[in-house]
């Protein structure tokens, strides 16, 4: 089969394409074979070396963290072979190998099987960097989203970000703002159906949610970016509102004036996956599917590569920083 493998970190050039044996299925698991993987900013944070060793198995990777495929041997998994899955294996392209391959092995529990009504580009659009499932577990788990509350998410364009934007509209967000950092981007989100979009390049984080809310400012920010609008987005809080971290697509370190926190008495959290019970975990996954069959919202898919093109693929999307989720496809070099 071939796969994409890298023997050390460092830049996109990295990223080899290789032939590999087709894996076997251990007792209870099935043989997936992949049809479309997921991009995310996590890929490039392990390729890179900025994840600490401790968090990463050792050299070589294989990337990737999530996938749709078909069961192609249901070995003794239970499941029956032709059947269309989501791949969700927690710490795959981390702590395990990844999903840039043609086949995986795992168990049925990482293995989540599709209804008709939704089709493999539609959910791997849906698990591309996670933001649909951090949005839900974040507000329903951490801090007990209620219908009427208003969401900041700064980059519309984002995993998080969109995916937010979805799910809070789901939950009865009054309002949900999110950014994006040039013109055409804003653009492109309002004709999508993102109604309340700050464009950066012409309006600061600050002022443009105080204009949105009258200058009230939001219950909840569900910070994906962080960096240098961390200062703004803790600003942009209601009273008693609550700042939630899950990500740093915009870098590590901001200023905070912390009266922003005191004279609100807001609440700050920090997210990650595994502070869930896995039955949580799988629960908002089970309703996001749900919802994703009603046509409750789309994904966008900015473009798809084919899986030889993906350290171009990887570069576009941190590079290029494009409106909507980045694909990989395992069906041709089209």
């Amino acid at each position: 089969m071939r796969a994409i493998q890298y023997r050390e970190h460092g830049g996109y050039d990295r990223l080899r394409l290789v032939e590999m044996e087709v894996p076997e299925p251990a007792p209870g698991q099935a043989l997936v074979r992949v049809t479309v993987g997921t991009v995310s900013p996590l890929d490039d944070t392990v390729r890179a070396g900025r994840m600490s060793p401790s968090l990463r198995k050792p050299l070589p990777i294989i990337p990737g963290g999530a996938a749709v495929g078909v069961v192609a041997d249901a070995g003794t998994s239970g499941l029956p072979e032709g059947t269309r899955v989501a791949i969700h294996g927690q710490g795959r392209g981390l702590s395990t190998d990844g999903t840039w391959r043609e086949y995986v092995v795992e168990y049925p529990e990482a293995l989540t099987p599709l209804p008709d009504e939704v089709g493999d580009r539609q959910m791997a659009a849906m698990l591309a960097g996670a933001g649909y499932s951090t949005a839900y577990l974040a507000l329903t788990e951490l801090v007990g989203f209620r219908p009427g509350r208003s969401i900041l998410a700064p980059g519309v364009g984002g995993a998080v970000g969109m995916g937010a934007a979805h799910v809070a509209a789901r939950l009865g967000a009054s309002m949900v703002i999110s950014t994006a950092g040039r013109t055409e981007k804003a653009e492109q989100a309002r004709a999508a159906g993102f109604a309340h979009v700050i464009d950066l390049s012409r309006e600061s984080l600050r002022d443009g949610v105080a204009r949105l809310t009258d200058g009230r400012g939001v219950d909840v920010v569900l910070d994906g970016v962080a960096g240098p609008l961390l200062g703004d987005a803790l600003a942009a809080l209601a009273h008693g509102g609550d700042y939630i971290a899950v990500g740093y697509s915009g870098g590590t370190r901001g200023t905070v004036d912390v009266t922003d926190l005191i004279w609100k008495t807001a609440r700050m959290h920090g997210y990650k996956f595994d502070m869930f019970p896995d039955a949580a975990v799988r629960a908002a996954r089970l309703t996001l599917l749900d919802w994703l069959a009603e046509k409750r919202f789309e994904p966008v898919v900015a473009r798809e590569f084919p899986l030889s093109q993906a350290a171009e693929a990887q570069r576009h999307l941190m590079e290029d920083r494009p409106f909507g989720r980045v694909l990989l496809t395992m069906d041709g070099e089209g």
